[in-house]
């Protein structure tokens, strides 16, 4: 399980159904892209399409949390993460 911080602000970089959406797609809607379409794949395959995903939404996963995620899309397994609003 990963965590990250978020400003309140913000939200809109991460949550799909936010109301705004000022940096592209927001980054919910493409790990649910990717978690469709990369399933099966290799992780070391998925983890640059996430790191980009994350870059574009300017966010700042941990290194270990992309690994962790990009695992989970590989093996359809289910990914928590847990968000703090700040």
């Amino acid at each position: 399980m990963g965590e990250i911080s978020v400003g309140r602000q913000h939200l809109d970089r991460l949550l799909a159904d936010s109301a705004e959406t000022s940096h592209g797609a927001p980054y919910q809607q493409a790990f649910a892209e990717l978690a469709e379409t990369h399933q099966g794949q290799p992780t070391a395959e998925i983890l640059p399409l996430l790191r980009r995903a994350a870059d574009r939404a300017l966010l700042e996963f941990t290194h270990a949390d992309l690994v962790e995620q990009a695992e989970a899309i590989s093996t359809g397994e289910r990914y928590v993460l847990r968000i703090r609003v700040t």
